[in-house]
């Protein structure tokens, strides 16, 4: 994780000398990221006017960077903000694999993977605080905040560019285990309908199917009936924003304890005998490493409190 090189006090001329952290990224997204404080209207002023350059020469916004290059970035005075309070580091994240390349941790439900949207901070950052030594700590892609499981974090620039194209060529098995209200019917069943992203009257990010949106492919396989309820395992050939929840909800079998696309008289319900959270965690990566080429193929168990609801569905006390 690359720090600023900038100063609020004394701006001056900066040179850097690019690493293997930084190096593919395009120049505009680097100087958005490292002059944390400067208006974006600025930084693309003075890519634009030539201010900026590399290794002598004057570039695009869209030039990407490559080892070794020389970047000269021109004074700037950066805004200084309110001081806020330090992102707590907490308890260590539990790490499934890592590498110089990338770690994958076992993400804890009810916990963001960033910042934003009212919440001070998400994994990402706790991550940062815990490690201030990484030159870089980027996510490679995300889960909602309420599931748990297995999470990709790039430390090289060169590793999250991979990863990028590999999810976009489906290239990333992602396995997922959901409990949904009903009894699924087959054994085997693909799902290929289209997911639509809008915004709800309240401002609230939402999906839907509709034939407005992009292609969506969802694996289900059934693993068992539980009374009223059926575990199943998802393997996401897409990665649409809210995938598996939208796909199984339209199908009529909400996932339990979902409070956005589910049954809500029946969450309630769920709730008051044990469910706290929506039954969903991302169980299995498979995937060839960025960098390696070894194929890493990692695991998470169900954590305890869905193990332990799904033990008292199966023993008739929910």
């Amino acid at each position: 994780m690359t720090t600023s090189p900038f100063s609020a006090s004394a701006p001056a001329v900066v040179r850097v000398r690019i690493d293997e952290a930084d190096a593919g990224q395009r120049i505009d997204n680097y100087l958005l990221r490292v002059c944390k404080g400067v208006p974006k209207s600025h930084v693309y002023r003075i890519l634009r006017s030539g201010e900026v350059r590399v290794n002598g020469g004057r570039i695009a916004p869209t030039y990407r960077l490559a080892l070794g290059d020389e970047l000269r970035i021109p004074p700037m005075r950066i805004a200084q903000k309110a001081s806020s309070a330090p992102v707590p580091a907490g308890a260590a994240l539990p790490v499934i694999f890592e590498d110089d390349a990338l770690v994958v941790i076992d993400k804890p439900p009810g916990k963001a993977v960033h910042g934003g949207s009212g919440i001070s901070h998400g994994v990402i950052e706790q991550l940062r605080a815990q490690r201030p030594e990484a030159r870089m700590l980027e996510l490679a892609h995300r889960l909602d905040r309420e599931t748990s499981g297995l999470l990709i974090v790039a430390k090289k620039r060169s590793a999250l560019k991979v990863l990028h194209d590999m999810q976009r060529a489906g290239e990333i098995e992602k396995h997922y285990f959901t409990l949904v209200a009903g009894a699924w019917r087959n054994r085997l069943q693909h799902i290929r309908l289209p997911l639509f992203k809008y915004l709800a009257a309240d401002g609230e990010r939402r999906v839907r199917v509709s034939d407005e949106g992009k292609s969506a492919h969802s694996i289900v396989r059934l693993l068992r009936r539980v009374g009223e309820f059926s575990l199943l395992e998802v393997e996401l050939k897409t990665g649409r924003t809210h995938q598996i929840r939208v796909h199984l909800s339209h199908l009529g079998y909400p996932l339990a304890g979902d409070d956005k696309y589910g049954d809500f008289a029946l969450n309630k319900r769920l709730t008051a005998t044990g469910l706290k959270r929506m039954f969903l965690h991302a169980a299995r990566l498979r995937f060839v490493h960025p960098l390696s080429g070894e194929t890493l193929d990692l695991e998470s168990p169900l954590p305890p409190d869905l193990s332990q609801f799904l033990s008292s569905l199966e023993g008739g006390r929910a």
